[in-house]
């Protein structure tokens, strides 16, 4: 080959490459497209979406009991959900001799279950979050979210992500994702209505921590739920639509300055960083925190001291 076709060759590969780098310069200098959410208004009206009948009797009762390895007794408790079926749950209170306990609500993330909050390690160390909190003096309760766990009937056994093709017949997915988070915040504030029942739980001191999916859900219920008095919501997937009915940043009002940190991987492609920092500056600086992990949407067990430690400091 002669050099003028050389050099033609290396002319043109150096033009790709420079255009390569102004395309990724390019993109790297984009416009940040920013968090919308509705007027105050607006809010208002789609947050009764999460209204419920609390009159409803809540024909509660306790199933099942066991000890487990470190001596804490697990209720399996079942009431009667917003919707009419029942919701079950676990229930551990901590080893102490106060007549009532403070109690955090677990909420687990999207194809998970509450049996998530009693195992180490997994997607997001729910084991160490759970036992962290109950030697600290709180009680915990986890239910599974609609469609999840013991509440997978719901969907014809099915698991939640009908969306992916399975043999022949795709996976069946009787309700969409704003029905199953729309069902779980109601559950949930039904939840509050059982520990109020009880008599051993102090319902002025409730807080919840939820993981992605449970992230936002974290944002739904604080912001229609006055008894939450403190929350962390890890993960929080982004959701740029301000129309959608399970949009975090639309609760943001109705949470007003009920501390609430948010706990994001710094790599998490599910929320990038400016989303996340976006949506922490919807809330007041005075009683909100934005905490980054280095880490992808599952998150390293270094996030667990900060989500526990900002429940202590503040419930």
């Amino acid at each position: 080959m002669c050099n003028g076709n050389y050099r033609l060759i290396f002319t043109a590969a150096l033009g790709s490459l420079l255009f390569l780098a102004s395309s990724t310069l390019a993109d790297e200098l984009k416009p940040v497209p920013p968090i919308e959410r509705l007027s105050e208004e607006a809010c208002k009206a789609i947050s009764r979406v999460f209204d419920y009948d609390n009159k409803i009797p809540l024909e509660s009762r306790i199933v099942e009991k066991k000890t487990d390895d470190e001596g804490y007794v697990r209720e399996k408790i079942v009431f009667r959900g917003a919707a009419g079926e029942l919701v079950p749950g676990y229930l551990q209170l901590p080893q102490t001799e106060a007549e009532q306990h403070p109690c955090v609500l677990l909420l687990h993330g999207w194809s998970g279950a509450k049996d998530r909050w009693f195992v180490d390690g997994g997607y997001m160390s729910g084991g160490q979050v759970r036992k962290a909190l109950l030697a600290a003096g709180y009680a915990i309760l986890a239910l599974d979210a609609q469609c999840h766990g013991d509440r997978i009937a719901v969907n014809d056994y099915a698991p939640v992500n009908h969306y992916e093709a399975e043999g022949p017949q795709p996976r069946k997915g009787y309700l969409m994702l704003p029905e199953i988070y729309a069902q779980t915040v109601k559950d949930y504030r039904r939840g509050i209505d059982y520990l109020a029942s009880r008599g051993d739980i102090d319902v002025e001191r409730i807080g919840m921590v939820g993981y992605s999916m449970g992230g936002t859900q974290t944002f739904l219920l604080t912001g229609v739920e006055p008894r939450i008095k403190v929350a962390v919501a890890c993960v929080v997937p982004a959701e740029r639509d301000k129309y959608s009915l399970v949009a975090p940043q639309n609760q943001t009002y109705g949470i007003g300055d009920c501390p609430l940190l948010m706990i994001m991987g710094r790599s998490d492609t599910m929320c990038p960083v400016d989303h996340a920092q976006q949506l922490r500056a919807m809330l007041p600086a005075e009683t909100s925190e934005l905490i980054f992990i280095d880490a992808g949407h599952k998150l390293s067990l270094d996030y667990v001291p900060h989500a526990v430690r900002w429940v202590t400091e503040r419930l």
